[in-house]
């Protein structure tokens, strides 16, 4: 399962990062988090920038509503998501993982 941990600034969601991908997409769970494929490089803050674009996408949120709180520099990384709850957010994902 996903790790999502609510805040009372909104939900917290872990995320593996696959930089270097073949193509962009959410690639399902692994060891309680998110596992996401981007084909940008982790250089320079792309694979980030681009990892930001598709869960506003999948999550179906704003860009103002992401901030990564950790793992900047890592495949392991921590978003908070704001404005929207955790049986929102973890509804939101499965509807992602079962197709």
């Amino acid at each position: 399962m996903i790790a999502v941990t609510e805040t009372g600034a909104g939900c917290v969601l872990a995320v593996l990062a696959q930089p270097r991908a073949r193509r962009n997409g959410v690639v399902g769970e692994h060891a309680g988090a998110l596992k996401v494929a981007v084909t940008a490089p982790p250089e320079d803050g792309k694979a980030n920038r681009a990892l930001v674009e598709l869960l506003q996408d999948v999550l179906g949120v704003k860009r103002s509503q992401l901030e990564l709180l950790a793992g900047e520099t890592t495949r392991q990384k921590r978003f908070l998501i704001r404005n929207v709850g955790k049986q929102e957010l973890q509804s939101r994902l499965a509807r992602w993982l079962t197709g």
